[in-house]
């Protein structure tokens, strides 16, 4: 393999930060491919400018300012080009006035954005003077971006990488050689060879994981064979305080065949939220553990795991089935009274987090494993909870909290069977969605006021945690410390994010859950949280900045008790957010957001289960995720493609496969 030692220009200096920073081999930097890309070929005109939109611009300087707000600086440049005029502002950066004067010509590159009572501006333009297609890449540590080109540039044009996929595969769909490709995806000349690039590069991730996931899915394992009966099923529903839906009892009786056969299941249940996965995973549980085998199920957050044990204890109990909680924050004492239960199999149901696939643990006899929330989880985790059974292959059913259109689920999960829950409960009301602009925020706040009088809470979701010089957006702590000074000053006003200790997010979560909160503000962590049937409104601000899916899923979080709930999005009205306001169909929000907002979203940081794939991030769509899963299945059926395939399989397994004991989250 090519060193950098081999590689001209690049002495020890350089060298050492390059393998510091995570590259230990051109190779590897080679391979981490930009974010994204600026389009500096042509300008546009001012007057064509649009909130969200990067692009470059040209004008004459009208004016510059430069204050001090808040203790930084901020400058202001009015840019004008004859068909309209902009503001371009920067801050913390005061040499910027210094550089720039009235009447001088720029050619600028920059994100527009909305003010929250304003026009457009935009923000942290840069100069866009040499054109051409620029790649974008994240972050590096200390390693300057000139060095990574650098040496990018001398590692693309001396080294020759190896090309993963075989010559007749690239020849059968019209593929170009891995080294162009990576030459063209650093340094595109074109968009033409950009686009080429990114395909081939999304192609093969696309093709090695679906045909890992095929391999998994031929495994010949011997599962646990966990024979229940179709009474044991109706018992289970019986015993229960609602009336199942069908779709809920049709999908616990594909689960019960596949726990009786002697392969071992792999099923992905999946469904629109609130439509009862929850129950049918119970029912699942009180199938094994009436067979003599015990079930885990692994949940994604302590909240969640606790709520969850809570709800076990109260529908699997009075059945005979006893559960036990098991979580990386119990004392000592709980946590090696838990692990014991599990080790001698008196715990029959063992429901916890990441804990679960701990290597101190330890089960009795494994026959279920169950994840909630997979779009937390991945490959590698499902096959760490598995590999705890043994020598019998326990069955593994996903739950997925998102709706996923069926194209995209066949590609994350292609090792499992599908099952949809297809209907929602009888007398669960829709919630109403409506879009708020930014002149109506105090009729809001009354609005608000107004249901916390009634004992009804509230949640208020904000992109960001604190305030952002970068980004022009609400954070939750500069929104909780306004309203709470102000609006909302008279109700009880809670805050949760991502960076609280997990202590004080869980305390904050359960005040919330037992009514001691009125209006709980928060990031995105709710997304995934407690059952709070008391919460009637659902407040998103800078709505336009989420996916759809993603709003869906915080529309969720309200409407799940029997009052009337409302989910208001603080954003100027657009196409895809009235597509949200129109439908309650997860299924189809989800086809929309695949559609408009491309699966690299799905494979990139919110699709946090799956495996790192930066081609398919930047390049997938919906047709080439079709083209590869029939040409994986064409590939494997075809006998005279044998080699082909074994090839594939073998660098698919290489790239893919784990070690259970090392498995940790991605």
């Amino acid at each position: 393999m090519l060193q950098w030692e081999d590689i001209r220009g690049i002495g020890p200096a350089r060298c050492a930060a390059l393998k510091e920073a995570g590259f230990p081999t051109p190779e590897v930097l080679a391979e981490r491919l930009p974010t994204g890309y600026r389009d500096l070929t042509k300008t546009v005109e001012i007057s064509a400018l649009h909130t969200g939109m990067e692009a470059a611009f040209c004008g004459v300087v009208e004016s510059v300012r430069s204050i001090w707000l808040n203790g930084r600086n901020m400058t202001t440049a009015v840019v004008q080009d004859g068909t309209g005029k902009i503001p371009c502002v920067w801050f913390s950066a005061p040499w910027m006035a210094k550089s720039l004067c009235a009447g001088q010509r720029v050619r600028w590159y920059g994100r527009v954005l909305r003010k929250n009572k304003g026009g457009l501006y935009v923000t942290h333009p840069i100069p866009a003077e040499e054109g051409g297609i620029q790649p974008v890449y994240p972050p590096v540590g200390k390693l300057p971006p000139k060095t990574m080109r650098m040496a990018l540039r001398s590692a693309l044009s001396q080294g020759v990488f190896d090309d993963a996929l075989p010559a007749s595969f690239r020849a059968r769909y019209g593929l170009c050689p891995r080294q162009e490709a990576l030459e063209q995806a650093h340094f595109p000349q074109s968009h033409e060879a950009l686009e080429a690039a990114r395909r081939r590069l999304a192609f093969e991730d696309l093709v090695f994981f679906q045909a890992y996931l095929q391999g998994l899915r031929t495994h010949d394992a011997r599962g646990a064979r966990i024979c229940a009966s179709a009474r044991d099923a109706q018992a289970f529903w019986r015993s229960l305080s609602f009336t199942p839906t069908q779709a809920q009892m049709r999908v616990l009786e594909e689960i019960r065949k596949d726990l009786a056969s002697p392969a071992p299941m792999a099923r992905l249940v999946q469904g629109d939220v609130g439509c009862g996965k929850t129950a049918i995973a119970f029912g699942a549980l009180y199938l094994t553990a009436r067979a003599g085998y015990q079930g885990a199920l692994m949940a994604p957050t302590e909240v969640l795991a606790a709520q969850h044990f809570r709800s076990a204890q109260r529908m699997l109990g009075p059945l005979g089935v006893r559960c036990v909680l098991l979580t990386g924050k119990q004392s000592a004492a709980e946590h090696k009274h838990a692990l014991a239960e599990a080790a001698s199999g008196s715990a029959q149901v063992i429901i916890g987090t990441h804990a679960l696939i701990s290597k101190n643990v330890a089960y009795r006899r494994l026959g279920l494993a169950i994840t909630d929330e997979q779009h937390r989880f991945g490959v590698r985790q499902r096959g760490a909870l598995g590999a705890k059974a043994g020598g019998e292959a326990p069955n593994v059913l996903v739950l997925s909290a998102t709706p996923i259109p069926r194209t995209l689920s066949l590609v994350l999960f292609g090792d499992l069977d599908v099952s949809v829950v297809d209907e929602l409960p009888p007398g669960r009301r829709a919630v109403k969605t409506r879009i708020v602009p930014e002149e109506k925020r105090e009729g809001l706040y009354g609005f608000l006021r107004a249901q916390a009088a009634e004992k009804r809470q509230c949640y208020i979701v904000c992109p960001l945690i604190s305030e952002s010089e970068a980004v022009d957006c609400s954070s939750a702590e500069e929104t909780f410390a306004a309203l709470k000074a102000g609006p909302l000053a008279s109700l009880r006003l809670d805050l949760v994010h991502g960076r609280m200790k997990a202590a004080q997010k869980d305390a904050a979560l359960r005040r919330f859950a037992a009514g001691e909160t009125d209006v709980l503000v928060s990031t995105t962590v709710v997304e995934v949280g407690v059952d709070v049937p008391n919460a009637t409104v659902m407040v998103i601000e800078n709505a336009e900045r989420y996916g759809l899916s993603q709003l869906h899923q915080l529309r969720g979080r309200v409407g799940r008790g029997a009052l009337e709930s409302w989910c208001f999005l603080l954003a100027q009205p657009n196409e895809r957010l009235q597509a949200l306001c129109s439908t309650n169909d997860g299924f189809t929000l989800a086809q929309l957001d695949l559609q408009q907002r491309g699966p690299g979203e799905w494979f990139g940081t919110r699709q946090h289960g799956a495996p790192e794939m930066p081609g398919a991030q930047l390049g997938a769509s919906v047709a080439l995720l079709e083209e590869t899963q029939r040409a994986v299945k064409a590939l494997l059926a075809d006998p005279a493609r044998a080699h082909e395939a074994a090839a594939i399989r073998r660098i698919a397994q290489d790239r893919y496969g784990f070690a259970p004991e090392n498995a940790g989250f991605n």
